[in-house]
């Protein structure tokens, strides 16, 4: 690759998440290992898997997608997910006060929370999970692979990194 072209990362990792989902929070740690670790040779791509149990799930959604249109997606999304049961507890408002926590436009929020301008992205991006197979959060799709991290995240970091370091070395 040439020194003019854009920088593409190597590597894609869709990390299908619900941001209601204590395992995805506890996820949490090793997405941020993976990104000090692998820099913008490694793209985190979040794809919304709203699970029914979780009544808020669905609104937390389209709130990450408005957090990433202002800029701040993945801040956005840790900051909900370390806070879960603020979530359980308080829905819509929580996830409109995280966003004025972290100097976002915290009525365009609300505003989107109301008009469901970002509905037909979670809808699809469920529909693709549903479509590979994707029953459970968090679930890591990599060079092809589903890594299910829903029962259980032991050894699924290392496993990721494995599937990375063989993509980086393919790029080279």
């Amino acid at each position: 690759m040439s020194d003019s072209s854009p920088a593409r990362p190597a590597a894609v990792l869709d990390v299908w998440c619900e941001l209601q989902c204590p395992d995805c929070r506890g996820a949490l740690d090793d997405l941020r290992a993976l990104r000090a670790r692998y820099g913008d040779r490694l793209e985190l791509r979040l794809r919304h898997f709203p699970l029914e149990k979780h009544k808020h799930a669905f609104a937390a959604a389209q709130a990450a997608e408005e957090a990433a249109e202002q800029g701040q997606g993945w801040p956005y999304v840790e900051a909900v997910l370390g806070r879960v049961e603020e979530l359980d507890r308080a829905g819509d408002a929580f996830l409109i006060e995280v966003a004025r926590e972290l100097g976002l436009d915290a009525e365009e929020f609300d505003t989107a929370l109301i008009d469901g301008r970002h509905i037909l992205i979670v809808d699809a991006d469920q529909a693709e999970g549903k479509a590979i197979g994707v029953t459970g959060t968090p679930t890591y799709v990599i060079g092809g692979e589903r890594l299910d991290g829903g029962s259980s995240q032991e050894g699924l970091r290392e496993r990721v990194e494995e599937i990375v370091d063989r993509l980086l070395a393919e790029g080279a």
